[in-house]
């Protein structure tokens, strides 16, 4: 999910796309322990998009943009 797309979204769809990447790495992490994952780049998108979504959540509570 790219930045400005985040941005469109309201707070408590921020807060559901969290959660939902949350599941999506730890999915992620048990495919890999199993060897079923072949591309092992998603666990690292997938961090980059929880980065993005605590960022904005972060800025928008201490008034940012």
């Amino acid at each position: 999910m790219r930045t400005h797309e985040i941005r469109e979204l309201s707070d408590e769809e921020l807060l559901g796309q969290l959660e939902s990447s949350h599941k999506e790495i730890l999915n992620l992490r048990f495919r890999i322990a199993t060897k079923q994952l072949t591309n092992t780049s998603q666990v690292r998108t997938v961090r980059k998009t929880i980065a993005r979504l605590n960022t904005l959540i972060r800025e928008r509570r201490l008034g940012g943009k």
